[in-house]
């Protein structure tokens, strides 16, 4: 059996790959819910939501950085873009478990400046 940290970690890899589908029926429960605020907070209209952007977006570049796991939390950090000429997101995951499945899930992306301050970058 995977550990929470696989789970998360390969649900976001489906769900970048135009997967959500295959994503949420392997890792999502039914008393699944999310806090993205783009969309109502069940688990089909985020899927749904996924599909869509995989769609319009085939050339989606997805990399997770590190993964975090305590206890029934799991986060996970990544690099994302659009496609290939679009700005680099630093973005956050945070899953929690109920056995071996994802009920609650928050998301949170920051953008990276054209200039950029800090010489550690985002990743």
């Amino acid at each position: 059996m995977p550990t929470k940290k696989e789970s998360a970690q390969h649900f976001l890899k489906l769900s970048a790959e135009g997967k959500s589908r295959e994503a949420f029926k392997l890792y999502v429960g039914t008393a699944f819910k999310h806090h993205n605020v783009y969309f109502k907070g069940d688990a089909n209209t985020l899927m749904l939501a996924i599909e869509e952007d995989a769609k319009t977006n085939p050339d989606k570049i997805f990399e997770i950085q590190r993964a975090l796991e305590d206890d029934d939390l799991v986060a996970v950090h990544s690099r994302f873009r659009q496609n290939p000429n679009d700005t680099d997101y630093a973005v956050m995951h945070i899953f929690r478990f109920e056995g071996d499945k994802v009920v609650e899930l928050w998301d949170f992306a920051q953008a990276a400046p054209a200039v950029m301050i800090n010489e550690n970058g985002m990743f």
